[in-house]
């Protein structure tokens, strides 16, 4: 069952788009926080998102922008400013489709089918974490952080995965190392103190600023 993830703040055609693409028997989630679109696609993992120009705090074209910067999901723009500037930009922003409003739900739905056709023929979306913006790809083992993206080691991977995981929790020193122990990794509690100390300086270099914090005698978390 393909996901789509509905960024549409008229209530009445979100509502009308949804019921159409379940009849479908496509699983439909409709954003309810326009702060933080980029966190509900990672969450939900849509296999294509349906995204409206014009939104509270950051347009449509915002949010393409923060998605392809992490994921090649395939992303369909909705509205009403239908002229040629309005799609040109669309697709210079990423966007694989246009559709104008008001449309013909019929159309809508043929026009996701064959998006979804062209996009997963060949395979499917990459598992990701997102915490305070940035995007862990645990499939290219990179992370991106406002446009900017950087290669992880085998252990920045490891260490951040686990955290992003269990984010909010203290996460302890064995069992960061019992975690690359499992993965054929074996590093004693200096290497493990040296290993975070690099992945901080490489995370404040993006900008992310306290992004692991260490709690003394305790272990670390994803704050």
């Amino acid at each position: 069952m393909y996901r789509v993830f509905l960024v549409e703040d008229d209530q009445v055609i979100a509502q009308a788009v949804k019921a159409r693409l379940e009849a479908w028997d496509m699983q439909v989630q409709c954003a309810s926080d326009f702060q933080d679109v980029l966190g509900q696609f990672v969450r939900f993992r849509p296999h294509l998102v349906l995204m409206d120009v014009k939104l509270p705090y950051f347009s449509g074209y915002h949010w393409c922008a923060q998605i392809r910067a992490c994921s090649g999901a395939p992303v369909v723009f909705l509205s009403s400013a239908s002229d040629n500037m309005n799609i040109l930009m669309a697709l210079s922003m990423g966007g694989d489709d246009f559709i104008a409003k008001p449309f013909d739900l019929d159309v809508l739905v043929a026009k996701v089918q064959a998006t979804l056709r062209r996009a997963y023929d060949l395979g499917r979306t990459r598992p990701l974490l997102e915490h305070r913006g940035a995007v862990l790809d645990l499939g290219e083992a990179t992370l991106s952080y406002q446009g900017k993206t950087v290669s992880l080691t085998k252990n920045d991977l490891r260490i951040l995965q686990t955290l992003l995981e269990r984010k909010g929790q203290v996460i302890s020193r064995a069992q960061l190392m019992e975690k690359l122990w499992n993965t054929d990794c074996f590093i004693d509690d200096n290497t493990l103190t040296v290993s975070v100390a690099r992945l901080r300086r490489k995370l404040e270099e993006m900008g992310l600023e306290d992004f692991i914090l260490t709690r003394k005698g305790l272990g670390y978390m994803a704050p």
